[in-house]
């Protein structure tokens, strides 16, 4: 492939099994890459010059993203092509190891802190204010980026995670994946609060892996109808959980303009990860 983008949001590392909805146990994660030379591989097959790595997570085991910081740094320090986001949790009972993460914000190649209320938790929850409140300032102070995965209802809503944004936005950028996550977070950001933040004056920044087939044409009506937000949209793959050549067509088949798809695929990735 000849493309050449750059991957604003990907995993690496592979998770444990577990028994998922009261089912059996399995692992779902079937192209996860558990050594950084497959993980190379993989970009080079794709034809991705640059990546942001983030440690895999999503079973409710907390070591199991964790210890996955160090593999996700290692990626980061063996070729300037890919940096790195550091797993930090929102729980309380996940301080200790949250001390040990953003321990680790000085090393070579961090460019980002990742959070998601997947594994418990919400944004609104006072159990959870003083580790959220740590990761934000954390990030403001090193200027780092704060991913949040978002998807539709319970306490990864943008309903919930949108009060992030209106709590640390001033002073924090913050990307928010998954374009709010869903129909119903699609509808909300791209209906008004994208660009309602933007020109509050937030660092919000968001990717479209995971959406559905309308939101991208739309979004892009919008930035074009708005004349706002082509600078805060990113190409991300999200892999393993998406692929590369879904995700590619799904947002080159909209930006049919040359800046606009060189912001995409490029420049805004340029611009917030350097």
């Amino acid at each position: 492939m000849t493309q050449r983008v750059l991957d604003s949001h990907r995993h690496i590392g592979a998770l444990p099994e577990f028994p998922f909805y009261g089912g059996p146990a399995i692992r779902a994660d079937v192209t996860a890459k558990e050594t950084v030379a497959a993980f190379f591989a993989d970009l080079d097959r794709e034809g991705t010059e640059r990546a942001l790595v983030l440690p895999n997570y999503g079973v409710p085991v907390p070591d199991a993203a964790f210890d996955l910081n160090p593999l996700a740094i290692e990626a980061a320090q063996k070729d300037d092509r890919v940096s790195c986001g550091l797993w930090v949790s929102p729980k309380a009972s996940d301080s200790a190891r949250n001390d040990a993460a953003l321990g680790l914000v000085g090393e070579a190649g961090v460019k980002a802190l990742k959070t998601s209320f997947l594994l418990g938790g919400s944004p609104t929850d006072p159990d959870c204010a003083e580790q959220i409140d740590r990761i934000f300032t954390t990030a403001a102070e090193h200027d780092l980026v704060v991913h949040v995965h978002t998807s539709p209802g319970a306490a990864s809503d943008i309903d919930q995670v949108g009060t992030l944004v209106d709590r640390y936005g001033d002073d924090t950028k913050i990307h928010l994946v998954h374009l709010g996550g869903g129909m119903s977070g699609h509808m909300k950001l791209i209906g008004g609060r994208l660009f309602d933040w933007i020109e509050a004056g937030k660092q919000v920044y968001t990717d479209t892996s995971w959406t559905i087939g309308f939101a991208p044409v739309w979004l892009v009506q919008e930035i074009e109808r708005r004349g706002i937000g082509e600078d805060r949209i990113l190409f991300a793959t999200d892999c393993p959980w998406g692929d590369f050549e879904g995700e590619y067509a799904r947002l080159s088949a909209v930006a049919k303009d040359p800046e606009l798809a060189h912001a995409f695929f490029r420049g805004n990735f340029e611009r917030l990860y350097g």
